[in-house]
């Protein structure tokens, strides 16, 4: 049994005490415990607190080039511990370990990285705007609270920017996804940071977020999550008005135009939504297709998924692996049904789990088409592998289906050309837009519109939620 039962505090690990309450780590592919995570106290967060704000003095100080050689001893040391945060990150949500785990899911956290190594190099630490100098000069200490989806993803584009910037930070890990985090957490330490830069505190979001989200002693709050843990870190937030960052949901539509290939659009489509059994904010939730061509979209998004083999996590066969918990598989499978109430024609899939699989939370790839946007699941974020199709007269109704939503955080447009794609990307109501299955960019911002959040990841972007903005006035001479 796996037992992690400590807290990440100054540079060590310390151990909760015997009485601490336990959440159960369960394998999302059989559904069994096994091991348990200890909630840290009231008390471990306050010392996690206060050790990152005794560090950030001396660390915000330190030259760029010393920060950037603590980066450069963590991207070398997660390079060597690739496959143990691989089998951690399917251990604890699922994701199948060849076609995922190694070559995405883990393998992110360190492009985050190498990508913050990159910009903080060009980065305008500072500038000069006539006799005024602007100074961006780190945010302070920085909670950050990361979800169980894309555990690597979420925790390494928010802990890269930051610590390049000179912020301090106490990290709070989804309990669903704990092992990945220890290693994490192991890598940071055998990279040698000073102590209290970087805590970590196990535990539930609903007791720990707001301990953090109210700390008098934290700077800044940074979260990847529900919009319900967004609105609850903003109203603890509020009273001490610190600066909040917020990557929350999405239902993305994926307008397929008129003369795009349909065949190559649908096919990529269908798939892009399943990776990761559908577990992506900025999933292609929602496909947009020409009314008249409804019928030839269905046949080929059924085709689409016999290319899909769902199964055990640590088949090499494997591509889509199990829901990555009970309370969200029931969800999935609460929403697949309402679909089925509520009209929604079923191309293919279901309710329950595939043939052959008789334990774990692993849900059917399904497909709905023939839906409206008013229905239920082209309103909410299913976070599983279910799709809706949504027929559209024109162009017009396709754009405006598209910017029917409370959520703008991404976008996919397949056209006949990328011109054509472009036009209609500009006219969307969101954050991200992908043109003609362009994969993702980790120097791009990352972040939506709407209820999908607050503020920007990845690339520059992510740097610039980690700082201030000092202006000097008077810095330089405007004599020669």
């Amino acid at each position: 049994m796996l037992q992690l039962n400590g807290s990440y505090i100054s540079g060590a690990w310390c151990k909760s005490l015997p009485d601490a309450p336990t959440i159960p780590i369960v394998n999302p592919a059989s559904g069994e415990i096994i091991g348990t995570v200890s909630q840290a106290s009231t008390s471990d967060v306050n010392r996690a607190v206060e050790a990152a704000a005794a560090a950030f003095n001396e660390y915000s100080h330190a030259p760029l080039q010393e920060r950037l050689g603590y980066l450069q001893a963590i991207a070398a040391a997660y390079e060597r511990r690739m496959e143990d945060m691989a089998r951690a990150i399917t251990q604890d949500m699922g994701a199948p370990y060849a076609t995922l785990s190694v070559k995405v899911q883990a393998a992110i956290g360190l492009g985050h990285f190498m990508t913050a190594l990159q910009v903080a190099q060009t980065y305008p630490w500072q500038e000069h705007h006539g006799s005024t100098l602007l100074v961006r000069e780190p945010v302070g200490v920085c909670a950050m609270i990361t979800p169980w989806n894309w555990p690597m993803n979420q925790i390494a584009c928010k802990v890269a920017p930051a610590l390049a910037s000179g912020c301090t930070i106490v990290l709070k890990p989804s309990e669903l996804a704990p092992a990945c985090a220890n290693v994490f957490a192991e890598i940071l330490h055998e990279a040698k940071l000073p102590s209290g830069v970087f805590n970590m505190v196990h535990g539930r979001g609903e007791d720990i977020g707001p301990i953090l989200s109210a700390h008098p002693l934290v700077d800044m709050v940074s979260l990847t999550g529900s919009q319900r843990a967004g609105s609850s870190v903003s109203s603890f937030a509020a009273a001490s008005i610190k600066k909040v960052s917020l990557e929350l949901g999405g239902k993305s539509a994926n307008i397929i135009l008129g003369d795009a290939d349909l065949e190559k659009a649908v096919t990529h489509g269908v798939l892009a939504m399943m990776q990761n059994s559908g577990q992506s904010c900025n999933a292609p939730s929602r496909m947009l297709v020409p009314a008249n061509r409804i019928q030839d979209a269905e046949r080929i998004a059924a085709a689409a998924l016999t290319k899909l083999v769902v199964g055990d996590p640590m088949s090499s066969d494997t591509n889509i692996g199990p829901i990555s918990n009970e309370r969200q598989y029931q969800r999935v499978q609460a929403l697949i049904q309402t679909g089925i109430d509520e009209g929604a024609h079923l191309v293919s899939g279901g309710l329950g789990r595939p043939e052959g699989l008789n334990q774990g939370f692993y849900a059917r790839p399904t497909v709905f088409s023939r839906a409206n946007n008013r229905m239920t699941i082209a309103r909410e974020e299913i976070f599983g592998p279910v799709l809706t199709i949504i027929p559209y007269e024109d162009e017009e109704s396709a754009i405006s289906i598209a910017n029917d939503s409370p959520f703008g955080l991404s976008g996919y447009v397949y056209g006949g050309t990328v011109e054509r794609a472009r036009e209609v990307a500009l006219r969307l109501r969101t954050g991200m837009v992908h043109l003609n299955g362009a994969p993702p960019d980790l120097a791009a911002p990352f972040g939506g519109y709407k209820q999908s959040g607050i503020g920007r990841e990845w690339g520059r972007a992510g740097f610039d939620e980690f700082v201030e903005t000092k202006a000097v006035m008077g810095a330089q001479s405007n004599h020669n």
